[in-house]
């Protein structure tokens, strides 16, 4: 994605833009996962932890945007697709590897959405499902470990 979208999506959503804003999304949009702190500082080498850290927040308050928790202890993120929030389409399930420890989006698989007793208001979704992804299987049958 280019600069251009880039600006585009973080002005839409009401976030100042920064050059290091604009790399943390343009990682963000170009990864086909959800992407911890940890990856976007891998990916983003020259680019200091707490900067990262710092972006995400904004971009999370802005509803630019949304955090998984997958049970390992170490946040993903997700951009948001709704233009202004995130939207019931943003809270699909989500797939944690147990073996390579990568989490994937399941976006074909909407998140169940739980009928929740009066004066409860749902904010997120949070639905993960671990086992061995489709990769890892392949790996563990060629070397006949299944």
């Amino acid at each position: 994605m280019d600069n251009r979208k880039i600006i585009e999506i973080l002005e839409r959503k009401g976030v100042r833009v920064t050059s290091i804003r604009i790399l943390v999304m343009e990682a963000l949009t170009a990864a086909s996962r959800p992407m911890s702190l940890s990856d976007l500082e891998t990916v983003l080498d020259t680019v200091d932890k707490s900067s990262i850290f710092r972006s995400l927040e904004a971009f999370e308050k802005h509803h630019a945007v949304h955090s998984i928790d997958d049970g390992t202890g170490s946040v993903k993120y997700e951009v948001c697709e709704g233009e202004d929030e995130c939207t019931v389409s943003d809270m699909h399930a989500h797939f944690y590897c147990e073996k390579c420890h990568k989490t994937y989006c399941l976006k074909e698989i909407s998140a169940p959405v739980v009928d929740l007793p009066e004066g409860f208001e749902m904010n997120s979704v949070n639905y993960i499902v671990k086992g061995t992804c489709r990769e890892c299987g392949r790996r563990l049958s060629r070397d006949g470990l299944l």
